[in-house]
């Protein structure tokens, strides 16, 4: 499959056409959901396949209000959600080591690893292809160049080559929300207490009116490396 020849195809088209394209090109493809760009992708899934594959992470630190927004997600469209959580004793050796909270002191990339990146691996060993919310203004600092279709070299899926699809790429926030308002669809209720970006609730919080969406989450850090691991590549060196 030549990416940069696709990459061209898809530029013009609407995320439900990447989105049909991803399912024409992979069999062992599923979509990986969290937050509002995520529940637009699910929406889109569900009138494009009967038997649609999706995945959540559950790091078990999430607020109580996304596992109940997944639970809507999933009675909503009458699908399976797979829960992946991390390894009990991985967590476990973390939190007797170095307590509960130990990112706010060593930054969030030892336990995201252990909460995230891991079960996302499980996640996308026995794929080809994975489909993502990523937009490019979510982060202009590292997500910018996001194409709509790339060579995932960090994760390694079922064959040789893993290939994700961001058929948001070019959404921009009021886009994603004029669609939920529009289509009716399930949306985490933080998002009417300032929150935009939700991730862990230790390392989630609302932000301020002009603040970017990405500020609210681990804010204690370098605001410009706001990446927890699943689309590190979108970090330049890495």
């Amino acid at each position: 499959m030549n990416l940069t020849e696709l990459n061209l195809e898809l530029s013009g088209k609407s995320p439900r056409e990447i989105m049909k394209t991803a399912l024409a090109n992979h069999e062992r493809i599923a979509v990986s959901f969290s937050g509002a760009e995520d529940v637009v992708l699910v929406d889109l899934l569900s009138k494009l396949t009967d038997k649609p594959r999706v995945f959540t992470l559950d790091t078990g630190r999430l607020h109580p209000e996304t596992y109940r927004f997944i639970e809507r997600v999933r009675e909503h469209y009458g699908i399976d959600i797979e829960l992946m959580s991390p390894r009990a004793e991985s967590v476990q050796a973390l939190v007797r080591e170095k307590g509960l909270f130990s990112f706010y002191r060593d930054g969030h990339e030892e336990c995201c690893g252990i909460r995230k990146i891991e079960p996302l691996q499980r996640a996308l060993s026995g794929l080809d292809a994975w489909i993502t919310g990523q937009r490019k203004d979510q982060s202009p600092s590292t997500r910018s160049e996001v194409p709509h279709v790339q060579r995932d070299a960090t994760f390694q899926g079922r064959g040789d080559d893993l290939v994700k699809y961001n058929p948001l790429a070019n959404w921009s926030s009021k886009d994603v929300w004029d669609y939920i308002r529009m289509m009716e669809i399930p949306y985490n209720i933080l998002h009417e207490r300032g929150f935009v970006s939700i991730g862990c609730e230790p390392c989630t919080r609302p932000v301020l009116p002009g603040q970017h969406e990405r500020e609210g989450r681990w804010w204690w850090e370098e605001a410009t490396q706001k990446e927890c691991g699943l689309h590190v590549g979108n970090v330049k060196g890495e």
